[in-house]
């Protein structure tokens, strides 16, 4: 295992993620200042997720052939961009092509995860993976608590004596600008140091197989091309894990939408305390994902594991509704949040373990491509259902999120037989 490395792409996937954890939970807020409904605020969350599903495996591919690096510079370079135009959004027009940016240079993860595969064994798999959850938790607990200091009044007060008043009238004219701009600088930062800071893991000298050379999901040749994957650990088991990341994926995202809805219209939160539950999801996730993950794949199988993670959060899901204050939505979530932690790193480190060396990055952009459909769903899935009654986005998605449990079941079965 190359701990430098590793240490790395922490570093640079944890940066870019601080602006991701920074626009997330302000984009219900910016758009309801362009007076869009609840279906609309998916929306703006699903496109993004479109865009990952038509190019994290395009971008998965190229990282097998051109490398590592080449793409996840374009990756951080793009989200640049896409938080410049975030902060100077006008417009809810304007606020959906930034998501679209976005979400078309979204190939970071995927790539990452793909240098994680090349730089550890199978035992170390799963702590690697969950160094990119963890960075998810600590933009999600930074990112959050950044924008809700930043579009603090209490902030911009601070500023204004300080002696920048125009400036501090500025960020309350332009109350969303600032945590875009802010966003923007993270991932210039995490461009800089991919340029000079990480090492290059593929050989592009070497001769690439060309079954993932034009990949769509939308074919059946992809999908053929992923149940013939062969990896070291591999129990042609590839397809229900990426359906299984698809459908986790789904669940989580229709929070997105239907979570902030439920906080401010049913818990009377603003959108500061929604930031502070976002903070306390990151928690979670950091430390689960950064701490106590490498000790509970050295005691217990992965695939426990990832079928316990999905227990909980189903379990977690279905509770929402019933929390009748910012305590117990906090357990709820908590649970959930803790199902996720665990999930998370064990499934893509049985997705990688199922594909051929050669096709790592390629498999690994296609499950984050699955990913991102369901990340494209499941916010329009939310703020649609949410409009009907505020509890149905919560049961309904428990119960589709429950057939990952059955996932986990044959998966385990498929083990033993591989054992025997």
């Amino acid at each position: 295992m190359n701990k430098p490395a590793l240490a790395t792409v922490f570093l640079v996937v944890v940066i870019d993620l601080l602006g991701f954890g920074i626009v997330l939970p302000l984009l219900p807020f910016y758009a309801q200042e362009f007076a869009a409904s609840a279906v609309m605020i998916g929306l703006l969350y699903s496109v993004y997720s479109f865009m990952q599903l038509i190019f994290s495996p395009i971008w998965g591919s190229w990282s097998d052939r051109i490398g590592r690096r080449p793409i996840m510079l374009l990756s951080t370079f793009g989200a640049v961009i896409a938080y410049i135009i975030f902060g100077l959004a006008e417009s809810l027009g304007v606020l959906f092509f930034s998501r679209v940016i976005a979400g078309m240079m979204g190939g970071n993860i995927s790539t990452a995860q793909a240098y994680i595969a090349d730089v550890t064994d199978s035992e170390n798999r799963a702590r690697g993976m969950g160094l990119i959850g963890a960075a998810f938790g600590i933009g999600f607990v930074v990112g959050p608590a950044s924008a809700t200091a930043l579009i603090h009044p209490s902030f911009h007060e601070f500023v204004a004596n300080a002696g920048f008043v125009e400036f501090a009238k500025w960020m309350g004219e332009n109350r969303f600008a600032l945590p875009g701009f802010f966003a923007a600088f993270l991932s210039l930062c995490s461009f800089l140091m991919v340029l000079f800071l990480l090492p290059e893991t593929v050989d592009t000298s070497k001769e690439r197989p060309a079954a993932f050379r034009r990949p769509s999901v939308f074919t059946p040749r992809f999908w053929r091309l992923l149940k013939e994957q062969k990896g070291k650990s591999s129990r042609g088991y590839l397809i229900p894990l990426v359906i299984g990341f698809f459908l986790l994926s789904f669940g989580e995202s229709s929070l997105y939408s239907s979570f902030p809805l439920f906080a401010e219209g049913q818990l009377n939160m603003t959108a500061e305390q929604v930031g502070v539950q976002f903070f306390y999801i990151g928690i979670i996730a950091v430390v689960v994902q950064g701490f106590l993950i490498k000790p509970l794949t050295n005691k217990f199988a992965e695939e426990k594991l990832f079928m316990t993670g999905n227990i909980l959060m189903v379990i977690g899901l279905g509770l929402i509704p019933l929390a009748h204050n910012a305590v117990t939505l906090a357990m709820f979530l908590g649970l959930m949040a803790i199902g996720k932690s665990l999930n998370s790193p064990t499934i893509t480190s049985l997705i990688s373990k199922e594909a051929e060396a050669d096709n790592v990055g390629a498999v690994m952009g296609a499950a984050q491509g699955l990913s991102g459909l369901g990340r494209m769903i499941g916010p329009t899935w939310g703020g649609a259902l949410f409009a009907v009654y505020f509890g149905l986005p919560f049961g309904a998605t428990a119960l589709i999120v429950a057939t990952t449990i059955w996932i986990a079941i044959g998966l385990i079965k498929k083990e033993k037989v591989r054992l025997s």
